[in-house]
């Protein structure tokens, strides 16, 4: 838990850090951000966590280009018998209990200031959830409904195309779908701003939807640190696995 308290730590500290820091000038080009989160445990049980996310951007007067990268692994400890027929061959153990990562990009061609066409892949594999990988792919419409100072509200919609491969019966199975994503950020203070993004890909097998809520606190223009909670549901899923999961987070970020 100590770098959970580090954290929490530079957190309360960011707001008179950052005052201290001009503001990053909005430049197009190149731009990118990485996140980073670790969490141990140690002593009567033991447990550790890392999340790792990774994104770039290029924009300019006509296009807009988008990758990112992200992954999650925990270990939790178990105790598993050395010797079957003896119970108290009990020996304690780190077991994965969850991995994923995801890969996705975008391309979109910008029709005017407000509304642009748009063209998104993302690849997804879990080996603890109900589909072994989901691969999209989609086109569509996207309009940015605020642009202001404080806040910024945009909109994709489109239809696509999904392949998924069940954790259960490894069957894998394609299917059209519908495509919906929203993108919301928010300067609550002049340096804390709270981020949402919402993905819905909806087809006639199932629909998954996933939730990212965050709050940013940025210490300078550079490095900000953020607190995040994410959902992630399918509504069709085997009898043993859970419908949704969660993740909190609190990660280091560098903008560069």
């Amino acid at each position: 838990m100590k770098t959970l308290t580090v954290a929490l730590m530079m957190a309360l500290t960011a707001p008179v850090v950052a005052q201290q820091t001009p503001e990053k000038d909005d430049d197009r080009g190149w731009d990118g951000t990485g996140e980073v989160g670790y969490v141990s445990s140690s002593g009567n049980s033991r447990s550790d966590s890392a999340n790792a996310k990774l994104g770039f951007t290029f924009e300019d007067d006509d296009w807009k280009h988008e990758f990112s990268a992200s992954g999650f692994r925990q270990r939790g400890e178990v105790v598993e018998l050395t010797d079957p027929d003896d119970p108290d061959s009990g020996e304690r153990v780190l077991k994965v209990s969850a991995n994923r990562y995801e890969l996705g990009g975008s391309t979109a061609r910008k029709l005017d200031e407000r509304n642009r066409l748009y063209t998104s892949l993302r690849y997804e594999n879990d080996d603890f959830a109900p589909y072994d990988y989901q691969a999209t792919v989609s086109v569509g419409w996207g309009h940015q409904l605020i642009d202001t100072d404080t806040t910024e509200l945009y909109f994709e919609a489109g239809p696509g195309y999904k392949r998924t491969k069940d954790a259960v019966s490894e069957e894998s199975n394609g299917s059209f779908i519908g495509r919906g994503k929203m993108e919301f950020e928010t300067k609550i203070t002049a340096n804390t701003s709270l981020v949402d993004t919402l993905l819905v890909e909806s087809g006639n097998d199932n629909t998954f939807a996933q939730n990212d809520l965050a709050v940013k606190v940025a210490m300078n223009e550079r490095f900000a640190i953020k607190a995040g909670l994410q959902h992630r549901h399918n509504t069709d899923v085997p009898a043993t696995r859970k419908k949704t999961d969660r993740l909190t987070t609190v990660n280091l970020v560098y903008d560069f």
